[in-house]
């Protein structure tokens, strides 16, 4: 079976247990996938599914990969994404991948998002510093201070946490717990927060380093 769907993050509310437990969860519109090319590990030295995303005008797409999708006569995709499976062959072009049928409730997955991107920030927001006091004359106060020697190494060291872009990069949260599954409307409640903003596009894959 494939081991992964692609959703879109809905945004974020609340569910309760049967014993009354409160549990935020987050809602993802996962899926439906398109079966768009089967890789093999004869051919291409790998065993996966490549999956295409929400539809996409066939004018907004060059000759080259219409043609690709071309093959699977689903139309054009917004997104592609790749899902290691351990037969391929038992999928054809054009097959339609839903959440029901990749995860149930109970389940321990990892989801891979884009954080919100913050711009360019200093060192207080980006990396929590002190900064300096605010009193008796200073005037440095949300600098970062010493940023290395003088004499010996007389450089700057590589990671240095310094001001500079925040955000906007690729996250994995992992081993967290599907909460509720509604396949016909393509839904999916997972426990706790995920990373990116509101419609922002998510791989879900099971959790690699779940308990078995």
């Amino acid at each position: 079976m494939i081991t992964g769907i692609i959703g879109k993050k809905l945004g974020t509310t609340q569910v309760f247990k049967e014993d009354g437990t409160l549990i935020p969860v987050t809602v993802i519109k996962a899926g439906p996938g398109v079966v768009l090319q089967k890789k093999s590990a004869d051919k291409e030295g790998y065993n996966c599914l490549q999956i295409g995303f929400e539809g996409k005008r066939a004018h907004r797409v060059n000759k080259p990969l219409m043609g690709h999708f071309r093959k699977a006569g689903k139309g054009a995709f917004r997104y592609l994404r790749e899902f290691s499976v351990a037969d391929p062959a038992g999928f054809q072009l054009g097959d339609e991948i839903t959440c029901g049928q990749v995860f149930q409730q109970g389940d321990i997955v990892d989801v891979t998002g884009t954080s919100k991107g913050k711009g360019f920030q200093g060192v207080v927001k980006r990396h929590g510093f002190g900064g300096g006091r605010a009193t008796h004359g200073a005037e440095l106060h949300r600098s970062p201070g010493s940023i290395g020697s003088s004499a010996y190494p007389s450089r700057v060291m590589k990671g240095k946490k310094m001001s500079g872009h925040m955000g906007d990069r690729r996250i994995t949260t992992l081993n967290l717990e599907v909460v509720s599954v509604k396949a016909d409307d393509h839904i999916m409640l997972i426990k706790g927060t995920i990373p990116g903003p509101r419609n922002g596009v998510v791989v879900i894959r099971k959790g690699i380093k779940a308990k078995k």
